[in-house]
C-alpha cells in the first residue's frame, strides 16, 4: 500500500483469466422467444428455469456485457422496488445497478423498522401496495415464507434475493454464468466436457449453495463429480432432507470429504463459502478451511466465491488466474439486467440488437 499515491488506473482489468463473454455469446444460438416467457414469472428457485431459457438468459447477459453502452434505455419508464430486509451489499447494489443501467427508476427500501411490516402490517398487503407502485419487486428477507406470502397478492413480478436459508437463484444464475463464460463448451451435452466441482460449504445451511446445487442440476451433464467438502461438525446437518437424492436422481454423482487438500489436487472448480444468515445473525461453518497461495489447486482451476469472504479466501490469490470470484460478481450485474430486462416486458427491446 502506497499512501502517498492518489493516482488510479481506469482501464486496469478488474477480473483475472479469460472472463470475457465473446465466446459464450458464440456459443448459443439466440432464441427470443424463451426470454419473452419470463415475463409471466416470479424468480423464486435455482432450478425453476429450464435448460433452454437458462441459455438465452446467459446469452443476453453477455451480450450486454460486450457492449453494455447499447443497453441504456430498455427500462425507461420502469420502476424498481428493492426491498431488502436483510444485509446486502453485492446483492441490493448489483440489482439497483443494473436497474439504472438499462434506465429505470428505484424505490429502496433497506430498513423494515420504517415501513408498515413494524406496526404488524400483513405483507399480502404491503404486496398489494407494491402492485401499485413498482414494476417489479426484489425482495431480501431472513423469512423463508415471506417471499410466498407476497407471491399470491403481486401482480407484477418478484425476485428473490435470499429468503433465510431457503434460496439465493439469482446468485446460482451468476455462479453459472461465469462457469460457461470460462468454459462455454460445457453447455452442448454432445461435446463430452465435464467439469468436477468442489463445493466448500454446507449444502443445508447456505441458501447460495442449495440454488447452485439447483442450477448445476439443470446442466447435470457438464458435471463429472460433485465433491462437498465440509468439517466434521457439520456432518450430521449436510444435506436437508431429499436434497442429496434429487442431485442423484437428476445424474450429478455427489460425494463428501472433510479433507480439503486432499481434493483440490483434482478439481476444475472450488466453490467457496462459510457464511450462512440465519435469523437476525448470521453463523459461520468450515472455520478450518482456507485458501491461499499454497493451497495445492490444479494449474487451471478457478476459484467462486459469492463474497463477502473472510478469512477462508486469501487475498493472496486475487492476482492469480485462480481468481474467478471479481468476474462473477462483476457478471452478476449483466446477468441481472438481462433478468430484469425481461421479467418487465421489455425482452423485444434487446432481442436482436447486436
Amino acid at each position: 500500500m502506497n499512501t502517498n499515491d492518489i493516482s488510479f488506473e481506469r482501464k486496469r482489468p478488474d477480473v483475472y483469466g479469460d472472463a470475457h463473454p465473446k465466446a459464450l455469446l458464440r456459443a448459443i444460438q439466440e432464441d427470443g422467444d424463451y426470454l419473452l416467457q419470463l415475463a409471466n414469472q416470479h424468480i423464486v428457485a435455482g432450478d425453476q428455469l429450464d435448460q433452454n431459457t437458462m441459455k438465452q438468459l446467459f446469452r443476453l447477459a453477455a451480450k450486454i456485457e460486450s457492449n453494455p453502452k447499447r443497453f441504456s434505455s430498455p427500462l425507461q419508464n420502469k420502476i424498481l422496488i428493492s426491498a431488502f430486509y436483510e444485509p446486502s451489499t453485492r446483492t441490493r447494489l448489483s440489482f439497483e445497478s443494473a436497474w439504472h443501467r438499462l434506465g429505470g427508476d428505484i424505490m429502496s427500501i433497506t430498513d423494515r423498522s420504517t415501513t408498515g411490516i413494524a406496526k404488524g402490517e400483513a405483507l399480502a398487503d404491503v404486496a398489494e401496495m407494491f402492485n401499485n407502485y413498482g414494476d417489479c419487486v426484489v425482495l431480501r428477507d431472513n423469512q423463508q415464507s415471506s417471499l410466498y406470502e407476497m407471491m399470491d397478492a403481486l401482480r407484477i413480478p418478484i425476485i428473490n434475493a435470499g429468503n433465510g436459508l431457503d434460496e439465493h437463484p439469482t446468485q446460482a444464475l451468476a455462479d453459472l454464468y461465469a462457469i460457461f463464460k470460462w468454459r462455454p463448451e460445457l453447455l452442448d451435452a454432445s461435446s463430452g466436457a465435464q467439469i468436477k466441482i468442489g463445493v466448500i460449504g454446507v449444502p443445508n445451511k447456505m441458501r447460495t449453495v442449495r440454488s447452485l446445487l439447483k442450477g448445476l442440476s439443470v446442466f447435470a451433464h457438464a458435471v463429472s463429480e460433485l465433491v462437498i467438502i465440509h468439517d466434521a461438525a457439520s456432518s450430521a446437518e449436510l444435506f436437508a432432507p431429499g436434497q442429496r437424492e434429487q442431485l442423484s436422481q437428476r445424474g450429478i454423482k455427489v460425494t463428501t470429504s472433510t479433507e480439503l487438500n486432499d481434493c483440490l489436487p483434482s478439481l476444475d472448480v472450488v466453490y467457496i463459502n462459510a457464511i450462512s444468515w440465519e435469523g437476525d445473525t448470521f453463523h459461520t461453518y468450515g472455520d478450518a478451511f482456507h485458501l491461499h497461495a499454497k493451497s495445492p489447486l490444479k494449474a487451471d482451476a478457478i476459484i467462486l466465491h459469492p463474497l463477502a469472504r473472510g478469512e477462508e479466501l486469501s487475498t493472496e490469490l486475487d492476482h492469480t488466474p485462480h481468481n474467478w470470484y471479481f468476474s462473477q460478481a462483476r457478471g452478476a450485474v449483466f446477468l441481472r439486467m438481462a433478468l430484469l430486462t425481461c421479467m418487465v416486458e421489455r425482452a423485444e427491446r434487446v432481442i436482436d440488437v447486436v
